[in-house]
């Protein structure tokens, strides 16, 4: 069977070791153009990647796929209704629950975020850089005491909440959909999540529910002192409003490691605020992105796919 591999390159020689020699793994750049050289005759799509959108232009291509398996918990740069359509099988790593629950690397890239805004970390760094040495140009905020909102209390949710425990904070969330609730979290609305907030993280899936869901109307009712970190998907807020809210001091600061519109952003209005002034930083979609995690869900979308090749 034949398979092309979108990812990392060392993740693709690493697993290609290991496989039977039955399996045809082939390594494509992330670029659409090679896509559709490559994928004309392969059976499966392994997708590490999300530089590109799956769609109608290179499934009509792709004669003979059959599947479509990412390493990725999302899959909305699939056209997963057109494909479906064509009989290609889609499989995400969002079935994994028990292999989900020990990758913790969007969590940490979340607190990350969190510590650096708070911190102010890449300008003081900047400022030393440049051969100067002045503390008070940079204070910082103190997490001990402080109030976190988590919206989407499901598994990087839980993780956040562990780190805010350590850190002291009162931890608030809201998720509609959670069965269990965890007993180390505040339970609220959504509104009353933003009004009592010093800092929110945003873990929710996209869809047409989630879609906008950090809204003008919420960022309206939060605190000035509001620190709002996203890694899941830029389309979940309100980006205009965000931008003004960062430029009105309307809100303190903001991480984000996601965008609307990604991975084409050269011209996004949040990057070019973010080339002078220093209350936004911007990482480009790597939360879920190091190599001892990416190895262990690419094995398993790989293995996914290859057994249902083999039915």
């Amino acid at each position: 069977m034949k398979l092309l591999f979108l990812g990392p390159k060392l993740s693709f020689d690493r697993i290609n070791e290991e496989l039977s020699q039955n399996i045809d793994l082939r390594f494509c750049f992330p670029d659409k153009k090679q896509i559709k050289k490559s994928i004309c005759k392969v059976d499966g799509l392994i997708d590490a990647s999300m530089k590109n959108k799956i769609d109608k232009s290179i499934i009509d291509i792709a004669t003979n796929l059959k599947v479509i398996s990412t390493a990725t918990t999302g899959y909305d740069h699939i056209d997963s209704k057109y494909a479906n359509d064509k009989g290609v099988k889609i499989f995400s790593i969002k079935e994994d629950k028990d292999l989900l629950k020990e990758l913790t690397p969007a969590a940490e890239l979340t607190w990350t975020l969190l510590l650096s805004v708070s911190r102010n970390i890449i300008a003081a760094s900047n400022h030393v850089s440049s051969g100067r040495w002045n503390r008070e140009m940079f204070p910082g905020v103190m997490l001990n005491g402080k109030n976190i909102g988590i919206v989407g209390c499901g598994r990087i949710g839980k993780w956040i909440s562990r780190y805010a425990s350590a850190f002291g904070m009162n931890i608030y969330g809201y998720d509609p959909f959670l069965k269990k609730w965890p007993k180390e979290i505040i339970k609220t609305d959504l509104d009353d999540l933003f009004k009592v907030s010093d800092y929110i993280t945003i873990h929710v899936h996209l869809s047409d529910d989630t879609k906008g869901l950090i809204s003008k109307k919420l960022l309206k009712k939060a605190k000035h002192n509001l620190i709002l970190i996203n890694t899941s998907r830029g389309e979940i807020i309100d980006e205009d409003y965000l931008l003004e809210c960062l430029k009105n001091k309307k809100i303190l600061g903001a991480g984000l490691d996601v965008l609307n519109g990604e991975p084409d952003t050269s011209e996004h209005p949040l990057v070019n605020y973010s080339k002078n002034y220093n209350n936004l930083i911007i990482t480009p979609h790597c939360g879920g992105f190091s190599y001892d995690a990416v190895n262990i869900v690419c094995n398993r979308a790989i293995e996914k796919a290859v057994n249902f090749l083999s039915i």
